[in-house]
């Protein structure tokens, strides 16, 4: 089997991708992969990486504005989209695929188009409750377009061909075990808040948790473990400021980046983060009480659709950045943590929500896919 996937910009559409690609590869070690993507993206340096093959193509976005520069980067734009194409179906001769998948971005829409109008078969993949432009635009042409989320069904166009697959999450989170994870980590029976707003930092998701993480400081009322970003280094001076010096608090466990996620989601009794797809796949996979800070910098606001399609399950809370406060922050998770039985509803409609056997279900579609 011969496999081409498509997709880039951002971790939420590379890591799906490469998560599919390694369960293909598991049950078909003869199975050759071929990874397209954008010459400068991200995807170059995670997909070699992760030990496939990648070639690049050159795309970017359309810009929304009527001033000059965006004339003029629009015009680019439009050029790099046909001779995207051009390089797509060069690429794709070449390998000679079975199928191609594209997981979203600007990237995988030249990549499927060019596939589909050579009679190669396409499926896609969308992490999000509301799709992106270049899912929505193939969507008719694929065999299969495989959604994380019921909800993102409302969204796409009619006479697609759904199937509600989830999205892959890292078999460590299925596994990682509460009990053991606070062990682990040195934590006592106090609840547990996990914070986080992604590998560079959010600002006001940092600002806003500043505020409970001083007052624990002080209180030993939770254990926190915050990751405050690649940007986010004044955070800590930021807390001293607030009256709580973070290298003398045990029950804090503030830092850059979590790279022992598995281990800190499993142990925590309520997690506070933006509601990218593959977290709150993770959150689910878990049971996890959340609540929910959607990034308004995101195409077509969708970490908000992500947010509500939990919200509307009763499985946690969403505040918009726009009325981010450390006070409202501090009044929702008191309110989630002294109440045992929001805790339990919410990590139970959590878990409901999860799709468990996402993997399996891409594998099946993909092996039906290819024997048409």
């Amino acid at each position: 089997m011969r496999v081409i996937f498509a997709g880039g910009g951002t971790a939420g559409h590379i890591n799906p991708a490469l998560a599919i690609a390694g369960y293909l590869k598991k049950q078909q070690p003869d199975a050759e992969i071929l990874y397209i993507g954008n010459k400068g993206g991200m995807e170059e340096r995670l997909v070699p990486k992760a030990g496939f093959e990648f070639k690049s193509i050159h795309v970017s976005g359309f810009r929304r504005s009527f001033k000059p520069s965006a004339v003029k980067a629009n015009v680019q734009t439009a050029w790099r989209a046909f001779t995207a194409t051009s390089a797509s179906k060069k690429i794709i001769s070449e390998f000679k695929p079975d199928l191609c998948i594209g997981t979203g971005g600007y990237v995988s829409g030249p990549v499927l188009k060019a596939a589909n109008e050579m009679g190669i078969p396409i499926l896609i993949h969308e992490q999000n409750a509301f799709p992106g432009v270049a899912n929505k635009m193939l969507s008719t042409k694929a065999a299969a377009v495989m959604l994380a989320i019921e909800d993102a069904r409302k969204h796409m166009k009619e006479g697609c061909n759904f199937v509600v697959t989830g999205n892959p999450v890292r078999p460590e989170i299925l596994t990682a075990d509460k009990a053991e994870s606070r062990k682990k980590l040195g934590l006592d029976e106090r609840p547990v808040i996990l914070s986080f707003g992604g590998s560079l930092g959010a600002e006001k998701v940092n600002e806003a948790c500043a505020d409970i993480i001083a007052r624990s400081g002080k209180d030993g009322r939770y254990q926190h473990i915050h990751a405050y970003g690649q940007y986010g280094h004044w955070f800590p001076d930021l807390v001293k400021e607030k009256g709580t010096d973070i290298s003398k608090c045990a029950n804090l466990d503030i830092r850059e980046y979590i790279d022992n996620m598995p281990t800190c989601l499993a142990a925590a009794d309520l997690v506070i983060c933006r509601a990218g797809a593959i977290t709150i796949s993770e959150i689910q996979a878990q049971g996890k009480p959340a609540v929910f800070i959607p990034s308004p910098n995101v195409a077509e606001n969708h970490q908000y659709h992500n947010a509500m399609a939990l919200v509307n399950k009763k499985a946690g809370e969403i505040i918009e950045e726009s009325e981010l406060t450390g006070e409202l922050l501090m009044e929702k998770a008191d309110k989630i943590l002294c109440d045992r039985k929001t805790l339990e509803e919410y990590s139970a409609n959590a878990k409901k929500m999860a799709i468990l056997d996402a993997n399996e279900r891409i594998y099946k579609i993909i092996i039906e896919t290819c024997k048409k």
